[in-house]
């Protein structure tokens, strides 16, 4: 790769790195109001630069943040608006670079925070969107932790009789954390899953190990504070 190429590749890395971390400090503080003002300041910067993928994944991702958090404080609906904003802009991003594993990981994670406001007609509308994104994902990357991790949510999200549910997403956190043993959100969505299966001690293991490793994480705090010690 030529000097030229290698240093603009870096500084994309460096800058991408830098939006993905003020998106995950505004998650983990659940400001909300914050997350739906730079979700929509993204876009209208895509709206700008319609040829440009990185742009409108950029939008999608914090538009699956926004989502993220409102479901988090408990409005499944303006949660299921925002994904579906987030689903428009990464499909965009896809279609004008379809060659990035991320970008499915994206759209995948997206299309399954669209479920839980309705599963029924969710799981109908996205469930296989999802599920195709997120294998995509994978199969383009297999040593993603994150799209494993998305692979697992995908799971959660989607209702039994369409093959989803706890144990399935657990399967996907195990693979995640074997190949990022630090991945917080790994921890945080296996806590989720086996409190649900009401298996509390190991749950709150898990969420004590998220916090660990992400310690500013008020949704983890809220899992742990309100699974009981047995």
């Amino acid at each position: 790769m030529p000097l030229k190429s290698l240093i603009l590749a870096v500084a994309l890395a460096v800058t991408s790195s830098a939006a993905t971390g003020e998106l995950e400090k505004l998650r983990n503080a659940q400001d909300r109001s914050a997350l739906d003002a730079r979700a929509q300041a993204l876009h209208a910067e895509a709206e700008k630069s319609p040829n440009d993928a990185k742009k409108w994944i950029a939008a999608a991702s914090a538009y699956s943040y926004a989502a993220e958090v409102a479901y988090e404080l408990r409005d499944k609906g303006g949660s299921m608006r925002a994904a579906e904003a987030g689903v428009r802009d990464a499909e965009k991003a896809i279609a004008i670079n379809g060659n990035i594993a991320d970008y499915y990981r994206v759209l995948g994670t997206l299309c399954g925070q669209v479920i839980p406001a309705n599963p029924i007609m969710g799981a109908l509308a996205y469930g296989r969107k999802a599920k195709d994104a997120l294998d995509k994902a994978i199969q383009m990357d297999p040593k993603s932790a994150m799209a494993r991790v998305a692979h697992g949510v995908g799971y959660y999200y989607l209702p039994a009789n369409f093959g989803g549910g706890p144990d399935n997403a657990i399967k996907d956190y195990k693979q995640a954390l074997a190949l990022d043993p630090k991945n917080a959100d790994a921890y945080l969505w296996m806590g989720v899953a086996l409190a649900k299966q009401h298996q509390n001690k190991p749950a709150r293991e898990a969420f004590t190990k998220a916090l660990q490793l992400e310690p500013d994480r008020r949704w983890a705090k809220t899992q742990l504070d309100k699974t009981p010690s047995q």
